[in-house]
């Protein structure tokens, strides 16, 4: 069967796209772009369709409509697989047996728990017990080689949302990712990694700290400021052996401190089981209802390693980070506790290498900028395994600062007094081994305004369900205005996007490249 094949994950002819004879080259290559099943089939219609002389605003619409779903569809539990790299990923789909191909629907990612497990397959039959209102469940499967929060997972998600989507209507503003035990933890990872496809994560009977547990193999680097982007629902149970409330609830604090939007079901003599979905089912329904994604959000922060293409939250790609920065004050951070005050003398180093430096602070005004190194401090060598942080601790506040320091060709001497300024300290949960850039958008008419740290270029994807492209477009990137003029709609630009994305509600005009000055 035709459309069993692609929910398995292999291209196919699609028959459900009709042409009446002599229709233009146009239509044709644009239903045949439109029809495309799968990204790479998708790039290869593109061509066809520049080179057909269809205009934006006909592929435009045609990709607003999208495609005609084929009704005679699998209904009811459908078992499918895909192959990525070396790796064969089991999944599940459950399709309501009234599905109407003409509707769209609300889709679950349930992720399930006990993932380290080497068995591959598949750990039940459907949703089961957590079924809730009508819509699409998407049942993926994890074990010991792909464990939820690895990046074979992270492509083996963004790979299924295409295949299901592309097979049966799912509404694109109403896909949730959830999850139970291992499964909710990894909510937290992905909300954290590819916010993008999801309009709210739901954990239940997971914990955020597992993931900084070092045994866990967990890949990438994690930032907990990206969880402000979505909404979660969060239940845990009292008695759980495993995540007991006492031990979430101070992360779920910070969260709500750092403006994320919770709402939290504490179960208060629950285990580490689910026995309470009866109770909770319909407030769980009503949150998913209340939250649908905004495919084209005004306002963004997001911060990436860009290891495993995870640089884009919705219309923002970082594009390159920078080595060094001069930094204002620092961003908000739902990843940093706020500590009793210390001395801050106003760098960030690796080792002897003055990384960033804090407008405006004691470094700043004896003269340190981002790339020097400091071999001595008041004459005293920098030990290698040292960084030139604890060495400046060792002087007495007040007193005269000589800092010997390399600065590309040249040798300088840069004369002060030490007086850091006592400032809050700054507490991570998740601790970096990776360099990492921040963007922080606003969008207000065709203005845009950016906050960046340690970003050497971004790039803003233009919508014209976001944008007057009538009208000039202003984007003020730290207070420097880094572009302003008009845009013209792309229609390569357009099929590029659409290709990767297929989602109806988030296509792409043009592209705005933008370089920060450091």
């Amino acid at each position: 069967m035709l459309l069993a094949a692609a929910i398995l994950g292999v291209a196919v002819a699609v028959p459900w796209v009709s042409l009446s004879a002599g229709a233009p080259a146009g239509d044709a290559a644009l239903a045949q772009f439109v029809a495309a099943a799968s990204p790479a089939d998708a790039e290869q219609a593109a061509t066809a369709v520049t080179a057909s002389g269809a205009t934006f605003d006909e592929a435009y619409a045609a990709l607003r409509k999208g495609r005609v779903y084929k009704a005679d569809v699998p209904r009811g539990i459908v078992k499918a697989s895909h192959k990525l790299g070396d790796l064969t990923f089991n999944y599940q789909l459950e399709v309501p047996q009234s599905y109407d191909a003409a509707k769209s629907y609300q889709m679950r990612v349930q992720l399930h728990g006990g993932v380290g497990r080497p068995d591959p397959t598949p750990r039940s039959s459907g949703v089961g017990q957590l079924a809730g209102a009508e819509q699409i469940y998407l049942l993926p499967t994890a074990w010991n080689e792909a464990e939820w929060w690895t990046s074979p997972q992270l492509g083996n998600i963004r790979a299924l949302l295409d295949i299901v989507k592309r097979s049966y209507n799912i509404d694109e503003n109403r896909v949730v990712l959830s999850g139970v035990s291992d499964g909710g933890t990894a909510t937290y990872y992905f909300s954290m990694r590819d916010t993008t496809p999801f309009a709210a994560f739901l954990p239940l009977n997971g914990a955020i700290p597992v993931l900084r547990n070092t045994s866990m193999r967990v890949d990438g680097e994690l930032f907990m400021n990206n969880m402000v982007n979505k909404p979660f629902f969060i239940v845990n149970g009292g008695k759980d052996p495993l995540y007991p409330t006492t031990l979430v609830e101070p992360y779920i604090n910070r969260m709500r401190e750092g403006g994320v939007e919770v709402k939290y079901l504490p179960q208060p003599e629950a285990v580490h089981n689910t026995a309470w979905w009866p109770e909770v089912k319909d407030t769980y329904e009503a949150f998913v209802k209340e939250h649908p994604r905004k495919p084209l959000p005004d306002t963004l922060t997001w911060e990436s390693d860009l290891r495993e293409n995870t640089g884009r939250a919705h219309w923002l790609v970082i594009d390159a980070l920078a080595p060094t920065q001069k930094e204002s004050a620092p961003l908000p951070d739902v990843n940093e506790r706020i500590g009793a005050p210390e001395p801050d003398f106003g760098v960030r180093v690796n080792g002897a290498r003055i990384t960033s430096v804090t407008a405006g602070s004691n470094a700043d005004s004896i003269g340190l900028i981002p790339g020097d190194v400091i071999a001595r401090v008041n004459g005293r060598v920098l030990p290698s395994a040292m960084d030139a942080t604890d060495l400046l601790e060792l002087v007495d506040q007040g007193t005269p600062l000589v800092l010997s320091v390399a600065r590309a060709d040249q040798s300088l001497e840069l004369k002060g007094t030490y007086n850091p300024t006592p400032l809050p300290r700054r507490i991570p949960f998740f601790t970096h081994a990776r360099p990492s850039g921040r963007v922080d958008l606003k969008r207000e008419g065709n203005t845009v305004t950016v906050t960046t740290r340690r970003v050497a270029a971004f790039t803003l994807l233009v919508s014209p369900d976001q944008f007057d492209l009538g009208k000039p477009i202003t984007v003020v990137a730290d207070g420097r205005t880094v572009f302003e003029g008009t845009v013209k709609p792309s229609l390569a630009t357009l099929l590029k996007w659409a290709a990767k994305d297929n989602d109806r509600t988030m296509l792409f005009a043009a592209e705005v490249p933008i370089k920060v000055a450091n």
